[in-house]
């Protein structure tokens, strides 16, 4: 019995805080301490991603709509700078830390980048020293041109815009100066058009700001390639130009207004369908006559109107004669001359016979010829252009709807007598002119009445909110879960097994491993009856004690026993 207990007697005891926290992990398998080194240091490096991630903030856009040529000068700019820069609409846009926006614009911009941006008259601020008058012109040309495009890019459907300017050279040797012309280029934003108004204000917008040009020297185009500037005299002879089709869409979509706006008080909202179809002339003729009328009119007092004098001309002739009387003596010559006629043109005259030296011969002459002025009027005509030809009115009406008394609805069709008198209405709302061609056509028919769809509601896993959501929230949510995934499958039972065992499981561990006694002869259990119950009890609560003071000593005896059962 001596030889059983001599083990227990001989264990080391060691105090409770000779075995720390760095003694248990250093006793630890190497496999253990490896699997703890490798999720401590994913911890780190999650922690440290983290701290990237939230430090970097949200992106917003520094440019867009960038060249290629400039997006890359752009992007070696900020490589340069260590600002770090994503790309958004497949390489259309380049996006920065939101907080660092206005400051990587202004150091980009006193790099000069980016380069196609639209310069104006700042280019004259740096003129250089010594450059020739070439170089100035062209400095102020291109200036003036990056001022118009700034213009007339602030206008609200103009996209972008570009410029080009002819400026001669002006000299004041040559006779015949060339005057300067313009070419302008415009973008417009999708489903966006310019009206006859803004194309003539962007014309003279442009001719008005370089001296002494022609607005007709100006030339505006689309994007397509298609002149807007003048084309209503370009379109006249291959039809119809986008204004005079607005102006048509414009006239029938009045007339369609018109009969909506008489008719839905009678017949009810959506029972009526209504198309008007206009036929325009934009054929412009002048005709010039000229109408002759003698002048015989008679005057206010009803007298013969006094003709407006054109030209009166005067001829006098006279000639001398002999103081002698001279011809055939008779009656006739002893006669007095009688007054000569008049002319055709002019009132007649009395001749006047000259006397000289008391005696009387001689004659005179007189034509007086006088013209008037001949009824003239002319007159020129020119017509309208956009006028009116024919229009053509198709309305469709519904059939009335009708609830029984027991509340249930049908429809009947429409009387001859109301199809009548609403086709006499549409006539005079749209000024029917049965001379002009003009038609109206109302038929009745049941519509059909189709159900909206039902739109279906998008699953909440669908919607754009919860994907922003989501796609703000995976790399957090992700690195969350990977270091809970190195918490509790590496760190933590690393750190478990590295705690001390409980007390009464060391305890128990204690009593279990110790050797059992042989059972005492019938002799021995003679001689001990008084000695047996109290050494094995002293022992035991021995045992005990020590478990519940020193733990880790316990540990250390059961380990010793453990290595020497093994050897």
């Amino acid at each position: 019995m001596d030889t059983a207990l001599a083990p227990v007697n001989s264990l080391p005891l060691t105090p409770a805080n000779a075995d720390g926290f760095g003694s248990r992990l250093a006793a630890l398998p190497a496999g253990r301490k490896f699997t703890l080194g490798i999720g401590l240091a994913a911890l780190v490096g999650i922690a440290f991603a983290m701290s990237m991630w939230s430090s970097q903030g949200n992106y917003k856009v520094l440019y867009a709509g960038l060249s290629d040529k400039d997006g890359g000068a752009i992007l070696a700019q900020l490589s340069t700078m260590n600002v770090p820069y994503k790309h958004a609409d497949g390489g259309a846009a380049i996006l920065v830390p939101a907080d660092k926006v206005h400051d990587v614009r202004l150091k980009l911009a006193s790099a000069g980048l980016p380069k196609g941006s639209i310069v104006g008259f700042e280019l004259m601020d740096n003129a250089k020293f010594g450059q020739t008058q070439f170089q100035e012109r062209l400095t102020f040309q291109r200036g003036l041109e990056g001022e118009l495009t700034r213009s007339i890019g602030a206008l609200a459907a103009v996209q972008s815009a570009r410029v080009h300017l002819a400026l001669p050279n002006q000299n004041g040797f040559f006779r015949e100066q060339q005057k300067p012309s313009a070419s302008v280029l415009l973008t417009l934003h999708p489903g966006r058009t310019l009206d006859r108004t803004q194309i003539a204000g962007i014309v003279h917008l442009v001719s008005s700001s370089v001296p002494e040009m022609d607005p007709k020297a100006v030339t505006v185009l689309d994007a397509t390639g298609a002149l807007i500037s003048g084309a209503g005299d370009a379109g006249s002879a291959g039809g119809l130009d986008a204004q005079q089709l607005q102006y048509v869409g414009q006239i029938e979509g009045n007339y369609t207004k018109r009969v909506f706006d008489i008719l839905e008080p009678v017949l009810g909202r959506d029972n009526l369908r209504a198309q008007v179809t206009a036929e325009v002339d934009f054929s412009q003729t002048e005709s010039t006559s000229e109408a002759y009328a003698p002048n015989q009119g008679l005057g206010a007092d009803g007298k013969p109107a006094a003709a407006t004098l054109r030209s009166h001309q005067v001829s006098e002739a006279s000639g001398g004669g002999s103081a002698q009387p001279a011809g055939v003596p008779g009656a006739a010559s002893n006669q007095p001359p009688v007054p000569a006629t008049a002319p055709v043109n002019g009132s007649a005259q009395p001749l006047q016979t000259a006397q000289s030296g008391g005696g009387s011969g001689g004659n005179s002459r007189r034509e007086a010829t006088t013209n008037y002025e001949v009824d003239k009027t002319v007159r020129v005509t020119r017509n309208a252009t956009g006028t009116i030809k024919r229009l053509n009115a198709a309305v469709v009406l519904n059939h009335r709807s009708v609830t029984d008394a027991k509340g249930k609805t049908s429809t009947t069709p429409i009387s001859a007598e109301e199809m009548e008198k609403l086709t006499a209405l549409v006539k005079e709302t749209i000024g029917f002119n049965a001379d002009r061609g003009d038609s109206v056509k109302l038929i009745n028919a049941p519509f059909k009445v189709e159900k909206p769809p039902v739109e279906e509601a998008l699953p909440l896993w669908k919607q754009p909110e919860t994907q922003d959501l989501l796609r703000t929230l995976a790399v957090p949510g992700a690195l969350t879960l990977l270091a809970m995934i190195i918490v509790f499958g590496a760190v933590r039972p690393a750190l478990k097994a590295a705690q001390p065992a409980q007390p009464q499981r060391q305890l128990d561990a204690v009593v279990d491993d110790v050797p059992a006694l042989p059972s005492p002869s019938s002799a021995q259990a003679a001689a001990l009856p008084a000695l047996e119950a109290p050494v094995v009890d002293t022992r035991l609560n021995q045992a005990r004690a020590l478990a519940k003071e020193n733990p880790a000593a316990m540990a250390n005896i059961v380990r010793g026993w453990s290595a020497k059962e093994a050897a």
